[in-house]
């Protein structure tokens, strides 16, 4: 089959690999129908290479039909059609049974001292083989796959429960609104954009989109956000101030995560330790890494007294100085984690099969291009060109 794999530092190609099989009697295989590139996926393309080894097929957004199941596969049967969480979990392990599957017991990667395994995302988490390709071996198919109504809409109505809407619905949730009140988004690419939608949803009064490209900001806007142009973090902290009497957000979101603009000097870092050997590299990362922080000080700084961080960006520095005299003087509460995909789904999925789209999922994806294209997808992406906000990807064009 063809596939998108990893060959380096900013360097993505798309060859042909062997096709997955049945592995395990829990396994699915499903042939591809669409398959996204997530922001977590341009820190594999720019920083994270110490952990990825040429050849390894990248992409955890992905759905599709079923065409092969295990004996353990439970319900799920040949020709269903899907929707393949990124995170892999058994739904039966004390963490699956509380709503954390991202901690699944079950395929935690104990090796690297991780939670859940994820889907083609570095030996931190698992090595899985990603869905960027025209099929995808699905472990724990007996749990994972959503299956979703084979009813002629169009892939993007439900693709983003794989990820972007349930990942965006949990920072909601530990962002704890008020009825009415005020939250702040800070970036407005997928995830944020989603985030911001569902404030709005599930009844806060004020959201305030915070962005610097101006489709992004154009496109929350047309969903009902507040948005504020980025500056400096001085510039966002005084815009939020005059939007709430000078008191701050009820709570901020942190959608950004370890790559925030207006840090050069942790970027130039980063950069360097991309560039290292994985043996060098891995070791600096994992004792030493420090993550570009503008997003989360700003989003410590708009968050008023007695308020809620909730932190969706991915970071991954192991000595991130933090203003831990802030947080504790403004008695801040902070919720960071991967999302638990399966917990929200009960939650999403009446409001993605509602004719009226009131998340607007048909208003995210900018671009549909053939999986061929993936590697010019990447580096339009991660430049923000061509008012490129969500690719979506089809392996079968």
């Amino acid at each position: 089959m063809r596939a998108l794999t990893w060959q380096g530092r900013q360097q993505v190609r798309v060859e042909t690999v062997p096709d997955p099989r049945i592995e395990q009697p829990t396994d699915a295989v499903i042939q591809v129908t669409s398959t996204a590139i997530c922001g977590s996926d341009l820190h594999l393309y720019s920083v994270l290479g110490a952990y990825l080894t040429p050849g390894d097929v990248l992409g955890h957004e992905a759905m599709g039909v079923v065409v092969e199941t295990g004996a353990a596969a439970g319900r799920l049967s040949v020709g269903d059609r899907v929707v393949v969480p990124f995170g892999i979990a058994c739904g039966t392990c004390s963490m699956c049974r509380v709503g954390l599957q991202s901690q699944c017991e079950t395929t935690q990667v104990r090796s690297q001292g991780k939670g859940a395994a994820l889907f083609g995302y570095t030996s931190l988490y698992g090595q899985v083989p990603g869905g960027q390709a025209e099929y995808l071996r699905v472990p724990q198919a007996q749990y994972g796959p959503i299956v979703v109504p084979a009813d002629g809409e169009p892939d993007e109505r439900y693709l983003y429960l794989s990820d972007v809407l349930p990942t965006a619905w949990q920072a909601v949730a530990y962002a704890d609104v008020p009825p009415g009140g005020t939250v702040v988004v800070l970036g407005l690419g997928p995830i944020g954009q989603m985030a911001a939608r569902v404030a709005l949803h599930r009844g806060a009064g004020l959201v305030i989109g915070v962005d610097s490209v101006p489709e992004r900001l154009a496109m929350a806007a047309r969903h009902g956000v507040r948005t504020v142009d980025d500056g400096s973090v001085d510039d966002t902290l005084q815009a939020v101030l005059e939007l709430t009497d000078g008191r701050g957000a009820d709570a901020t979101i942190d959608a950004v995560g370890m790559e925030a603009h207006g840090s050069p000097a942790l970027e130039a870092v980063q950069k360097g330790a991309s560039l290292l050997p994985g043996a060098v590299a891995r070791p600096m990362i994992e004792k030493a890494g420090i993550d570009r922080l503008a997003a989360l000080h700003t989003a410590i700084g708009t968050t008023r007294r007695g308020g809620t961080v909730s932190v969706v960006g991915v970071y991954g520095g192991a000595v991130d100085p933090i203003p831990m005299m802030d947080i504790f003087d403004k008695q801040l509460t902070l919720r960071f984690g991967q999302a638990n995909v399966r917990r929200w789904v009960d939650d999403l999925m009446p409001l993605v099969s509602d004719p009226s789209d009131p998340l607007g999922v048909l208003d995210l994806r900018t671009h549909r291009l053939p999986l061929a294209q993936a590697p010019g997808a990447y580096a339009m992406f991660q430049r923000k060109e061509e008012g490129c906000i969500k690719v979506v990807l089809d392996p079968e064009a």
